[in-house]
Formats: C-alpha cells, sequence, structure tokens
C-alpha cells in the first residue's frame, strides 16, 4: 500500500513510518519543519520527506493518508486535497491499534513524565532478555539504531501518550493500545490547549485503565495522589505498586547511579548505570515490574539496565572538553518540559556533580508553558542550577520578567543568546556542566553554541 504520512517528523508519526515501512508498505511523508534526529533516521530508511503542507504534497496514487495531530485543523492545504480527492485517511495512533497492535501482547507506558525513557528500558531488558519485542518509543534510544521496529510476537512496547489523537478524533492516544501490561509512572497538569483541567486528564487516565484486561497487570506508584485518584474510580486487573513494600530500591549513590532492587523483601539484583536522578530509579523499577509480567526474572533485568545507555535529548551528553590543557566542559540536551521535569533533572545532575557549577539554558516551549500555567512554579524548578537563562520566544503568551531575578535572566534572541552563553564558556570553562533544556528544536540553538565554543 502506498501510505503517505501528514506530520511525519514528530515522534510519533515518525516512528509509525518506519513500521509501515518494515512491514512492506511505501511510505512517504510531509511536515511543515523537517528536522533531525527524526529526519535522519526517517531518510536512513528511505522514506522521502517533503517540507510545507500543500496540496501538491501528497504523491499521486496515495491509497492511505496517516494524519498527525500537530498543526493539521481543517482548512490546512495538504488535509483538504486527502478530502477532497476522496482519499482514505486515519490518525496514527488508530493506524497502531487496528493495524499492528490487535493481535500482540502490548506494554504501555504512561505518565507525565519518563514515558520515553521507561519504555526504552523495557524494550532493551526484553530485547537482553532474548525476546526480540517490538516497540515504539517517542525519541531515538541509544541501544538501538531507531525508535519503532515490528520484532518478534507476542511483545510490543509502546510510549502511550494522552495527548489527543487528531483533528477528528479527540480521544487520548493511548485509548487505541489496549494494554495488557500497563504502567502509569505519574499524573500532572499538561497539555492545557487540550485539557480545561486536571479532572479531565483524570478521566482519560481512567478510560485508559478500563481497557486493561483483569488477566493484564497495572503498575504505578505508591505516592502519587492524582494516579490513586485514578484509581479510586474503578479498577477490575491486578496491580503491583512500586516505591513500597512491594518493590522498591535501596540506593548507593547520591544521584542515583548505583542501586539495589528489592522485591517483596528480597534483594533480586544491582543496578550500576549512567543515568541519574530518584526519577530515573522509579523509571527502572517500573520497568523491572513490567518485564517481569512478561516472564523476565528482576535479576536479568538488573543485569540489563546496568547496560542501559539512555535516550537521545535525555541529558544526553553532546558535547564534553575533557583534555589536559583545557578545564572540564559538558554540554547536554534534555527534553524538559514542564517543572516537575526541570527540578528532578536538575536535582540529579547536582547529586552526580557535587558543588560544580551547572548552568541551565532553558526554552519553555511545550503548549502549557507557553500558555503560562506553570508560571508560579517554573523560577523554583531551577533551583539546582547555579545560573538559569530563560528564553522568551514570540510564541509565549505571557510575561516572563518574573524570572529575571537572582541567578536567572531572561533572553529573547538566538543569536545574542549564543554569544552570551559562550561567553559565560569561555570565562568559567572549569568544571561547567551546561544543561539545554527544550522540548522544541530550540531553533537549532544547540548546534550554534557548539560550532561558536569550538571555533
Amino acid at each position: 500500500m502506498n501510505i503517505h504520512i501528514l506530520g511525519i517528523c514528530g515522534t510519533l508519526m515518525g516512528s509509525i513510518a518506519l513500521l509501515a515501512r518494515e512491514l512492506g508498505h511505501q511510505v512517504t511523508g510531509t511536515d511543515e519543519n523537517v528536522y533531525p534526529p527524526m529526519s535522519t533516521q526517517l531518510e536512513n530508511a528511505g522514506i522521502k520527506l517533503s517540507t510545507g503542507y500543500t496540496a501538491e504534497c501528497i504523491p499521486a496514487g496515495t491509497e492511505l493518508v496517516i494524519v498527525g495531530n500537530a498543526n493539521l485543523p481543517r482548512g490546512n492545504p495538504a488535509l483538504e486535497t486527502v478530502m477532497n480527492r476522496g482519499i482514505a485517511y486515519t490518525s496514527g495512533a488508530e493506524w497502531l491499534g487496528r493495524y499492528l497492535l490487535a493481535d500482540r501482547w502490548v506494554i504501555a507506558v504512561a505518565g507525565t513524565h519518563g514515558k520515553t525513557t521507561t519504555t526504552s528500558m523495557i524494550s532493551w531488558i526484553l530485547e537482553y532478555a532474548g525476546l526480540n519485542p517490538g516497540f515504539l518509543i517517542g525519541g531515538i534510544p541509544q541501544n538501538f539504531e531507531q525508535s519503532s521496529r515490528l520484532g518478534a510476537d507476542p511483545f510490543f512496547v509502546i510510549e502511550a501518550d494522552e495527548y489527543d489523537t487528531s483533528y477528528f478524533d479527540r480521544r487520548s492516544k493511548f485509548l487505541h493500545y489496549r494494554p495488557r501490561t500497563l504502567v502509569m509512572n505519574n499524573l500532572e497538569f499538561d497539555h492545557a490547549d487540550i485539557f480545561k483541567d486536571l479532572d479531565a486528564i483524570k478521566a482519560q487516565f481512567h478510560l485508559l485503565l478500563r481497557s486493561v484486561p483483569s488477566e493484564g497487570l497495572v503498575i504505578h506508584p505508591d505516592d502519587d495522589a492524582n494516579l490513586q485518584d485514578v484509581m479510586a474510580q474503578g479498577c477490575w486487573t491486578s496491580t503491583l505498586i512500586i516505591g513500597g513494600e512491594q518493590l522498591h530500591a535501596v540506593l548507593h549513590s547520591e544521584d542515583g547511579s548505583k542501586f539495589s532492587v528489592v522485591l517483596e523483601g528480597q534483594t533480586k539484583g544491582d543496578v550500576s548505570w549512567p543515568m541519574t536522578g530518584n526519577h530515573n530509579i522509579s523509571n527502572a523499577l517500573s520497568a523491572i515490574a513490567a518485564a517481569r509480567h512478561v516472564g523476565v526474572s528482576p535479576e536479568v533485568a538488573c543485569e540489563a539496565l546496568s547496560g542501559f545507555a539512555g535516550v537521545k535529548r535525555r541529558m544526553e551528553l553532546i558535547h564534553s572538553e575533557l583534555t589536559q590543557s583545557k578545564p572540564d566542559l559538558h554540554i547536554y540536551d534534555d527534553f524538559a518540559h514542564h517543572p516537575t521535569a526541570i527540578d528532578t533533572t536538575l536535582a540529579g545532575l547536582r547529586n552526580k556533580v557535587g558543588g560544580e557549577r551547572i548552568l541551565a539554558i532553558i526554552e519553555p516551549a511545550s503548549h502549557t508553558m507557553k500558555l503560562g500555567i506553570h508560571e508560579s512554579t517554573l523560577a523554583s524548578s531551577a533551583r539546582h542550577a547555579d545560573q538559569t537563562i530563560w528564553f522568551q520566544p514570540a510564541s509565549v503568551k505571557w510575561d516572563m520578567q518574573k524570572l529575571s531575578e537572582g541567578n536567572m535572566s531572561l533572553a529573547s534572541d538566538i543569536e545574542e543568546l549564543v554569544r552570551t552563553v559562550a561567553q559565560e564558556i569561555t570565562t568559567r570553562r572549569s568544571n561547567l556542566h551546561v544543561v539545554i533544556m527544550s522540548n522544541g528544536s530550540f531553533s537549532g540553538f544547540h548546534t550554534q553554541l557548539i560550532e561558536r565554543i569550538s571555533a
């Protein structure tokens, strides 16, 4: 079948493109912005990409169009062409549920934070155990060559997003997946562009909970009040609670890079890995519990996680200078899109580097951040950094001046920001950790900064 994907460079749609290609379909795609790492991954797979939604971007002979949910409302020229030409169309989540997941044992990972990392961990544990799982991950896992693959029956691991499905289907994407093993990492208010309030998100999570069979398993932490509210609405499936007596970790390092896993009072194994932060330990426990449900022992899971390399754009070290002629410099790229994610990520780094200097450069790129929903907690979320520069793009709908106090400042021009940060690096290069946080492209800031300091 000839499939064309609108919004193909999104993390979900790009992964779907790879799966459709692996199934033997002829796949092409269009996006408004085509940029790495997804564009590189797609081009390496032989998928032809075009930029800009126009009437001409839909190739002749297209039999099915998969429509993403980013900037694709009615009135979009490409979408109107699809409808006027009578070409069959569907959403990405519906295509997955109907054509790929129907006969698989689905392991789904939901939650406001940690979905991509936890999905990657589970996939890697199953791979390490020789199960050859299929997976779809909303990022590029370092242990695999791409973000999705069919794998072998029966197991398929998928990142389960609560964002709505498309302009014609306002249900959360994850309602199409019908998991047998469900991980719910956490739940906070996010996606203010589509959810009225926290209760609206809880309602979608409970619909997800209702889709898990009674012989399945629901995994969740013991300390998330919002998830407890969801569970209290009714659960018809066995549960495994992490962080309590059933399954918890004993730390052997303050930064979370070494810990033991305890299941029902018995130590099952040790993990020593490059990850940091309590949030990643929680992700690991969820991954171990999910893998155990499909037959992988916690002992094997701990071995696997000790070889887990992380995910691109999740505290990914993108530049370092460690030679004897230059003091240490580390630049990280992180996807943090919420105050909680910023806080826990920087806390993990602080515990790792001790008193070394941390400079955080943060772009509020998510819809919720742009609307100012989290303005009261943003300043404190960067408390673990020695200095923070907030970037204010034109799309931000609130006054960010309150963030320019103490060790925090504002910038609104990328070129100026590059100069400012490059000067800061030149001045304070010794034992400096620069963390760039954005869930968008940040206008290429990462590349421009590295090119400038390298020159």
